[in-house]
Order: C-alpha cells, then structure tokens, then sequence
C-alpha cells in the first residue's frame, strides 16, 4: 500500500459542509488542506453512476491539476423504499431552478416520495448515508475508503446543525438527528478510537487506520 508521506493534501471539493467535515478529521494527524474551491479549481462532471466512480473524478481532476495528493468524497443517502433512491444522485434532487441546491425544498421532495408509497411507519423508512473517499496521486494511483451508517428518517426534519439531508435522519441507536447533533457528535472520530458515528468518519476511520495512522504525528 503506497505511503501518504506529503504533509498537504487537496480537499477535492466545493461543498462548504464536507470541507469543515474532512478538515476536522484531518488536521489531527498534523496535514494542511487545501480546498479544491481555495485553488480555484474547477469542479469536474460527475458522470459515475456510483460513489466510487464519482469519488475517483473528484479526486483524479484536483490531484493532476494540482501535483499534489487528493482526497475526495462522494456520499448520498439511500432509501430503501425508494429502491436506494436518490443515492449518487442526492445532491442533484437538491438542485432548483436557478441553479442553487435548496436541502429544505430537497427534503420535502423526499418526503413526498415516500408519502406516494405510502411509507408512513417508522420500520418503513429506512435509509443509509453512505461515503466513499477516494485518495488519489497525480500519477493516477488511488484507493477508495466506504463507509455507511444505517438509521431512520423522520418529519418533520429536526436540527439546524449538519448540512444536507442530516435533519431527516436518525441514525439507529440514537435519539438526534445528524441535524441536531453537534459536529463531534456526528464526526468526532479521533485517532484509536475503536467507533466512529457517522459515514463520513467511518470511511476516514479506515482511511486513516490504512494510511495516516503509520505516520507519527507532528508535534
């Protein structure tokens, strides 16, 4: 497994929520990030029709336009009466007409999609949060971290913390919604730590244990 010896690494997006995320995570082991949104990178079209796949995009683009290593992430929500819907395209059922992505107006577009299925008990309204980060060097090397947490969605939405589709969901064994947990709730994996809660920090758990945690902090 290659080692991850350059101390900055590009954090390959645009989304405000997952860079203070990926940046919480990371700047423990002693990183510097630089966003692909701080270089002035443009964001390449997402045509996977999987987290992987996209997550590679992201990842590949900034790391050849920068020469440094990239790290990307591509998560959505997947609702099992939807079939897994809306999954790699989560982000796309958030997006208006004038271009913008308004979460409120994507939720209730979620929840009107099961209200036509008739998805009303608790039991039925399963989803999962997944997240794939990507790792990529200029010369095209990469390795792909998933991660996935499974709970319940509810509404009326709950929580102004988070981003997303976070006030929705809540995660089995817990009584908050991501939107109503503090972000070291929600992502507060640190390193050694055997658990880690959300998806996000769950695929940085493996990420770090494969890679990072071989590197001795800097104090």
């Amino acid at each position: 497994m290659r080692a991850l010896t350059d101390r900055t690494l590009v954090a390959a997006t645009h989304n405000a929520g997952k860079l203070r995320e990926i940046t919480n995570l990371i700047e423990p082991f002693g990183f510097t990030i630089k966003s692909a949104h701080e270089l002035g990178l443009v964001e390449p079209e997402e045509t996977g029709i999987t987290f992987e796949e996209n997550a590679l995009i992201k990842a590949l683009s900034a790391a050849t336009l920068t020469g440094l290593p990239a790290l990307s992430d591509d998560s959505g929500i997947c609702v099992d009466a939807l079939d897994g819907a809306p999954g790699v395209y989560t982000a796309d059922w958030a997006i208006q007409d004038n271009g913008q992505r308004d979460f409120v107006k994507a939720m209730q577009k979620l929840e009107d999609a099961m209200q036509e299925k008739a998805v009303c008990e608790p039991a039925l309204r399963s989803a999962q949060f997944v997240s794939v980060l990507c790792l990529a060097w200029p010369d095209g090397e990469h390795q792909f971290f998933r991660g996935e947490i499974s709970g319940t969605l509810i509404w009326p939405p709950r929580g102004q913390d988070g981003f997303g589709f976070d006030p929705m969901f809540q995660p089995i064994g817990h009584e908050k919604t991501f939107g109503e947990m503090t972000a070291q709730q929600k992502h507060g994996w640190k390193p050694w730590d055997k658990i880690a809660l959300s998806h996000r920090a769950r695929a940085f758990k493996l990420f770090a244990e494969a890679l990072m945690l071989k590197i001795p902090r800097q104090t």
